[in-house]
């Protein structure tokens, strides 16, 4: 069966056997393409999925979420339909504030909510949307939003040199950005779920109180791990993240 005969839950790794299967939401401007290169990393006995959101790869046909409550629904649809066996959830920068919002909603609507949320370069949502999550912004020039996704972003090299491709990047991204934007934080909104940070020690992105905060968002656990880099890390370091993952059992010293 093809990985991606399901085109909102990517299935990018699976076994019958697996204990634990790692769900990940998309950052902004990014997909389940982002997170391809950790099928071969994560240890054995841990499955991995991708959430597809509407508007790119093999959703493309369908129209981008309108604003961010759309697109929670869709996701927290999308990871509920993609449970069968205990995970843990990540998201990464907006896809950390995704995440949480997933969470929340899953526990609020008594379904399986994840072992463990991983949150990873994002400030905490209670603060609400400051001019420093507006990161890149919806006033930045096409070239500036390009420089900033080969700059601080995952996008591969052969997109760069495809004018088609750089115009299908610069629309995801600009979807997200609107999207980002509309975010609101829910007042006194917590999660049982323990929660896991992962933050770059030179992010410029990320608060110097944002473990803080996090920390008074959950009821459950929680931990807060710096590793080296930006806000994707460094390459190295982004290409075996799952290892820094506590709840999957194998968190490396750095």
């Amino acid at each position: 069966m093809s990985l991606f005969q399901d085109t909102t839950v990517i299935r990018l790794r699976r076994s019958e056997d697996a204990a634990r299967t790692l769900i990940c939401l998309g950052f902004c401007g990014g997909g389940a393409g982002a997170y391809h290169l950790w099928a071969d990393t994560l240890p054995e006995g841990t499955d991995l999925t991708a959430i597809c959101y509407p508007g790119r790869e093999g959703r493309f046909l369908e129209d981008f979420a309108t604003d961010w409550a759309a697109l929670a629904e869709d996701a927290a649809s999308a990871v509920i339909s993609a449970v069968d066996r205990p995970y843990i959830l990540f998201g990464h920068s907006m896809g950390g504030w995704m995440a949480f919002d997933v969470t929340a909603r899953i526990e609020a609507a008594g379904q399986r909510a994840p072992d463990a949320l991983v949150v990873s370069s994002c400030n905490a949502p209670s603060r609400g949307l400051t001019p420093r999550d507006m990161f890149p912004s919806r006033d930045d020039t096409d070239t500036e939003l390009l420089e900033w996704m080969k700059t601080h972003g995952l996008m591969a090299p052969h997109v760069l040199g495809d004018p088609d491709l750089q115009e299908m990047a610069l629309e995801i991204m600009r979807a997200d950005i609107r999207v980002r934007d509309t975010f609101r934080y829910t007042a006194d909104s917590k999660v049982t779920t323990p929660v896991q940070m992962l933050s770059g020690i030179d992010d410029g992105v990320i608060e110097s109180d944002a473990g803080v905060r996090w920390r008074e968002l959950t009821v459950g656990d929680y931990r807060h791990d710096p590793l080296p880099g930006g806000h994707f890390y460094t390459p190295e370091i982004w290409k075996h993240l799952p290892q820094y993952i506590a709840a999957i059992g194998t968190l490396a010293r750095v």
